[in-house]
């Protein structure tokens, strides 16, 4: 049953669509958050500081050393699709306030994790429901190991009639916010893989309430005049001191990584706010006012790789995003994902007989860069060959993928928001293999679909940070069956 839906995972055409918005030039202060209803279609300007002299305090940053594993957890079972972890969990976010009535072992508060994919053609249109699970303290060791967490609510389908049409490689985004003229929201960003169609091009984002039962949907809203490529894979909360410098008061992050450089050549990352002063949520089909973070360039628009994020390859996978901040002052902005480290990339399919040659999809020679090697220059010619006997699963490889944490300067951040960088300067200072944590996908499940041993592909998807206790919590896919595993790191 479930081999429908792993096929419809990587589908990865390469046509070619209208170019994506360009980064907005930065040319005057933020205006106070608000929000202006618009006609779809209508592009609303990135509002940027602009302001040269804004001061940027000195950086004091968290570096890979300071985080310290703890171990893993396993996630409930559930029951049949789509009220099932299996083949889904493509949002998560914590919750503070979650199961208060924990066991007192350090671990407070719950996450919020959505299940199962919808899948398109009528298959599985109520798929992506939400649940809220407690977190137990995590074990090191393998999958028999592990202690499971429970259901604190079970799946529920808040979005029952929401983001229609949208059931193709759903893209997703949560984020548990308790501010205070709102009171406590998730907030939910909502996408899928193609959305160059006007038919699906649109509002991605919304919040419902965390008791799921009564979910009370509020939007749905775009982000400015951003392509949705760039908007609903992440959502995170920027801290209160850095969003009243220097995003207006915009204190949620939104942002997306799309294979093959559609969003843009590195992770995206934007500042927004979905209230008015006084709380109240704007009209549906709003266009809310962004301030731009984090920007590469689009390949739908330019391959020019001096504005791509340094290391930059096509079949990369940034999934998860948070800013970290520790009680001494120290901060990072990170982003989790699947990175390809190989000699080449490629798209096309697995070789079946030497899984260090590539095997490209002929019929698309000429249209773009279809094999690089890894310092981002075209393959040689001898590379531009097809193969006999591959599999159908079609979409960006490398002979090795590697999971990875990268970590940015908020203060370069910072410098973006106030006109003192272009959004594609700043660039990662740091990156952490979690290789020697995950439990490599030990059931074997999938193997044509993720790739085997260095070519597997979708090791880790989203995170959420618990700020109060320094706790990072990230998925590792495909870990547990077809469901994920949580891993757990202190950030010290």
């Amino acid at each position: 049953m479930y081999k429908i839906h792993s096929a419809l995972l990587i589908l990865a055409l390469a046509t070619l669509a209208c170019a994506l918005p360009t980064a907005a030039q930065p040319t005057e202060a933020p205006p106070p958050p608000q929000a202006t209803t618009q006609a779809p279609g209508e592009s609303q300007p990135t509002a940027q500081v602009g302001l040269t002299d804004v001061p940027i305090p000195a950086s004091n940053l968290v570096q890979p050393a300071h985080l310290s594993y703890r171990g893993a957890f396993r996630l409930p079972q559930g029951g049949e699709r789509p009220l099932t972890f299996a083949y889904g969990a493509a949002a998560m976010t914590f919750n503070p306030a979650g199961d208060p009535g924990g066991a007192g072992d350090g671990y407070t508060g719950s996450l919020y994790i959505m299940g199962h994919d919808r899948l398109p053609y009528g298959e599985l249109p109520d798929g992506n429901q939400i649940a809220e699970v407690s977190i137990p303290a995590p074990v090191e060791g393998g999958l028999a190991t592990l202690p499971t967490a429970e259901f604190i609510q079970d799946f529920s389908d808040v979005l029952a009639g929401r983001f229609a049409g949208l059931e193709e490689l759903p893209r997703a985004g949560l984020l548990y916010l308790d501010n205070p003229l709102t009171g406590p929201r998730l907030h939910i960003a909502f996408g899928q893989h193609f959305q160059e169609d006007e038919a699906n091009r649109g509002a991605s984002h919304a919040w419902v309430s965390p008791n799921l039962a009564d979910p009370n949907f509020q939007g749905a809203w775009y982000i400015g005049g951003q392509s949705p490529y760039s908007v609903n894979g992440y959502l995170f909360e920027i801290p209160a001191d850095f969003a009243a410098a220097y995003t207006g008061g915009r204190i949620i992050a939104t942002g997306r990584f799309r294979d093959g450089g559609w969003s843009g050549m590195g992770p995206q990352l934007f500042a927004y706010q979905p209230w008015d002063e006084v709380g109240n949520p704007p009209a549906p089909d709003t266009r809310l006012s962004e301030v731009t973070l984090l920007q590469y360039a689009s390949t739908m628009v330019s391959d020019d790789r001096s504005l791509a994020m340094n290391g930059y390859a096509d079949p990369d996978e940034w999934e998860g995003g948070a800013w970290l901040t520790t009680p001494d002052g120290r901060a990072a902005v990170v982003f989790a994902g699947t990175k390809a480290v190989g000699e080449r990339t490629w798209y096309g399919w697995l070789h079946p007989q030497d899984a260090t040659l590539p095997c490209i999809e002929t019929e698309l020679l000429g249209t773009f860069t279809l094999c690089r090697m890894a310092d981002g220059s075209p393959c040689p010619a001898a590379d531009l060959g097809g193969c006999e006997g591959h599999n159908d699963f079609r979409g960006w490889w490398s002979d090795r993928f590697e999971a990875q944490l990268i970590f940015y300067d908020p203060a370069d951040l910072a410098r973006v928001a106030s006109g003192q960088l272009q959004p594609w300067q700043p660039q990662p200072y740091a990156v952490l293999s979690l290789e020697d944590h995950l439990l490599h996908n030990p059931d074997g499940v999938e193997p044509e679909m993720l790739g085997t041993g260095d070519q597997r592909r979708y090791r880790i998807g989203e995170m959420a940070y618990d700020r109060a206790n320094g706790l990072l919590y990230i998925l590792e896919w495909f870990a547990d069956g077809a469901q994920p595993v949580v891993h757990v790191w202190a950030v010290e």
